[in-house]
């Protein structure tokens, strides 16, 4: 089988981002596995290196057409540009620089030069410009994807999924938020990614409550009654198996996820609290529902450790796994889909044969 070319976004150069891909990929079984791809700067990925004193080498490239197999590829993105590093320290450069690069990622995915995509982390302060005007990367890649496509954060270890039904949203905002299409649109995605991406032919389904103790029937609110429950009803009557809503205290405290293949949340700190604390630092954030498969480590920039050479590269190393296993399901699944036999016998029938079958 041909090697999946993973494209690599470097994120903020002030933070962990190059450690944690370059210690990924001194692992030389991480080449016979796939053929990397960063996008960034060839003078700060070698002043990471030196900085933490990594010994892996890259070759620089144009474009992910020039890719060679076996060692870690560095497609330039900025020429001889210098770019100012100060480790630890946001800085509107640093946002800039995180842009052009995944700005040329997506460029280079949109010409079919690499599979998969991975991204290292961004600062979502520092990144904002007049091309980047969103509160992540998963609602740019939405918008790159264009109308028909709805993304899906999922975060996930190899025993927990837990998916948001709202991402970067004020907590004033949630409950004007929530609706019943949203959530229903939410279930069927996770449903389809559950089926596609992962390889699960009858998903089940937990999906938690807004409020507390479920809104204790109306005292504590009442978006359970009027809008969660209505949705899981509608899904349901489809032949989705979603079950709730459940109240996320007791749900995550009780191990009640176990019984499911996936868990949908309300809201990010909802999802994510008890997610990381669960993950121990191996998780990993999919965006589902698009055509591109992207993933990233369930971490951010890491100011606070950078360039100390003690950022853990289990999650990106993950991440990089999540991103070829999903791609490979989903060409499964496709493939599945495409019926091939029965397609065939319907361009080969004709007219004749029926004409036969009358005369006898």
């Amino acid at each position: 089988m041909t090697k999946i070319k993973v494209g690599i976004t470097q994120g903020d150069i002030n933070g962990v981002g190059y450690e944690v891909i370059l210690k990924t990929f001194q692992n030389e079984e991480m080449l016979n596995l796939c053929t990397p791809a960063v996008y960034g700067s060839p003078r700060v990925a070698t002043y990471h290196r030196k900085a933490i004193d990594n010994q892996t080498n890259f070759v620089v490239v144009d474009s992910a057409k020039q890719l060679t197999d076996g060692v870690l590829n560095l497609v330039n993105c900025f020429g001889e540009l210098e770019l100012k590093i100060d480790l630890g320290q946001p800085a509107s450069d640093a946002g800039k620089a995180a842009f052009v690069a995944l700005e040329k990622a997506m460029l280079e995915y949109e010409h079919g030069d690499y599979d998969v995509l991975v991204t290292a982390p961004i600062d979502k302060h520092t990144i904002q410009c007049s091309g980047f005007t969103y509160p992540g990367q998963t609602e740019y890649l939405e918008a790159k994807a264009g109308e028909g496509h709805k993304a899906l954060m999922i975060l996930m270890t190899d025993r927990l999924r837990v998916a948001l039904v709202t991402t970067h949203v004020p907590i004033a905002k949630l409950a004007e938020t929530i609706t019943k299409e949203l959530v229903e649109e939410k279930i069927t995605i996770l449903n389809q990614s559950l089926r596609r991406d992962f390889g699960i032919d009858s998903p089940r389904i937990a999906v938690l409550s807004l409020n507390p103790h479920c809104g204790d029937n109306g005292l504590l609110g009442d978006e359970e009654q009027n809008v969660i429950v209505p949705a899981i009803n509608e899904c349901f009557s489809k032949g989705i198996m979603c079950m709730g809503p459940y109240p996320a205290d007791g749900f995550f405290g009780a191990e009640t996820y176990r019984r499911f293949d996936a868990v949908l949340a309300m809201y990010h700190d909802q999802g994510l609290a008890p997610f990381k604390s669960l993950a121990n630092g191996e998780g990993v954030n999919f965006t589902a529902g698009l055509p591109i498969v992207r993933t990233s480590p369930a971490h951010g920039t890491g100011y606070d450790i950078a360039g100390k050479g003690t950022a853990d590269e289990t999650s990106f190393r993950k991440a990089v796994f999540a991103a070829i296993d999903i791609y490979r399901n989903r060409r499964r699944y496709d493939e599945a889909c495409r019926r091939p036999l029965q397609k065939q016998f319907f361009e080969k029938r004709d007219d004749s044969d029926k004409l036969r079958l009358d005369e006898e």
